[in-house]
């Protein structure tokens, strides 16, 4: 079997943008994969068609051969934006092994350890309406959801104050344990958005009302910081979203400065190098909880790879996709309130109608941005 072609499809999500990547073999067989990074998606599919080309004509058995031809070739090592492409190559192959040998992904990563995998979803980001952000809480919790995730509020005109926003976020967190009572776990996620005098006060604040984890509450390019707050509190923390490497991973997990790791598949070079990072972390007693509020493609891989891996905790996601998408996905996983079922079929388990989706293909590339009140920039 030999690797044909290849072909981006960049399809409408709400107001974001969704890419995927489909790769054709010369037995007609084809694999699908997700870029992570929905923003810089032509820096993203620039890097598509450099690696694109160095594929054609390879054998797609060759997984780890593969990687590491995308991976390093070039000297220079592979960044965030790279390894969202090496990764939506990584999967595709993956799931055209699966297919080939007529077995789920899962199958070929060790055969699954559990018989579903948890989940949890958003509440979402309207916490101004305290009223009907307790009847969200309320309601999926009814439904079966047992773990939550809320984030660090911003004011409605897009304006980020830290300290406003510190406030904000202690009176919500603990305003909805009361609400929701001790049964439903709480994942607070702070997207990077303060500094970490703020991010510790945070954390400090809202022990008492016993995180499931605090998620990215510094920035991830000084990992350094994680030093400092880890000393300085006892909330379990994850971090690794943007993280593109096993490299990046090892600076938190080595030194044990993180609880769960936030392994991104279509970030973190794909399948190939997530389970690189899911055993590093298993040696240091450090959990995967699987970053995934993209589409069914991230959530088929992810649940994969949670399939077959012991120390997983949960996996992120958001809802199910709109009538849209749907309709374009001929096969994706099935999720029930707080876990996702296995799949039998081979490969992912999920797949697209191409042509459809060429029709309704669509790039946004863009970002919701937020600033300070001065007008300066900041993290979204």
């Amino acid at each position: 079997m030999k690797i044909t072609a290849w072909e981006i499809l960049t399809l409408p999500d709400g107001g974001d943008s969704m890419m995927l990547l489909v790769v054709d073999t010369d037995e007609g067989v084809h694999g699908i994969g997700e870029v992570g990074i929905r923003s810089r998606q032509k820096a993203v599919a620039g890097g598509i068609e450099h690696l694109g080309s160095l594929l054609i004509g390879q054998d797609p058995s060759r997984i780890e051969h593969l990687w590491q031809l995308m991976a390093r070739r070039g000297f220079f090592p592979a960044d965030r934006i790279m390894s969202s492409a090496i990764a939506a190559f990584d999967v595709a192959l993956w799931d055209i092994k699966g297919k080939s040998l007529g077995v789920p992904v899962f199958e070929l990563l060790g055969g699954r350890v559990r018989d579903w995998v948890p989940a949890y979803t958003h509440v979402g980001d309207n916490s101004h309406d305290r009223d009907a952000y307790f009847a969200r809480c309320a309601s999926l919790a009814a439904e079966g959801w047992r773990y939550l995730r809320l984030a660090v509020p911003h004011q409605v005109d897009g304006i980020l104050d830290q300290r406003r926003a510190l406030r904000e976020s202690i009176e919500l967190f603990h305003s909805t344990r009361e609400a929701v009572g001790d049964d439903v776990e709480l994942i607070l996620d702070v997207h990077t958005r303060l500094d970490p005098v703020e991010a510790l006060t945070l954390c400090r604040e809202i022990e008492s009302a016993r995180p499931y984890f605090v998620e990215d509450p510094l920035r991830s390019e000084n990992l350094e910081s994680y030093r400092r707050l880890r000393d300085r509190t006892a909330v379990p923390l994850a971090a690794g979203e943007q993280f593109a490497s096993k490299w990046e991973f090892r600076r938190l997990i080595e030194p044990e400065l993180i609880d769960y790791a936030r392994v991104d598949v279509g970030v973190a070079g794909g399948l190939t190098e997530a389970r690189k990072i899911a055993g590093m972390a298993e040696s240091h007693a450090v959990k995967l909880a699987t970053h995934n509020p993209l589409g069914p493609v991230t959530a088929a891989s992810s649940l994969h790879l949670n399939a077959a891996t012991s120390n997983i905790a949960i996996q992120e996601h958001q809802t199910d996709p709109d009538d849209l998408l749907k309709s374009l996905f001929i096969e994706r996983p099935r999720i029930s309130a707080g876990r996702i079922e296995i799949p039998t079929s081979p490969g992912l388990g999920v797949d697209i109608d191409r042509a459809a989706a060429r029709a309704c293909s669509a790039r946004y590339d863009d970002r919701p941005a937020l600033a300070t009140e001065d007008g300066a920039f900041t993290n979204w």
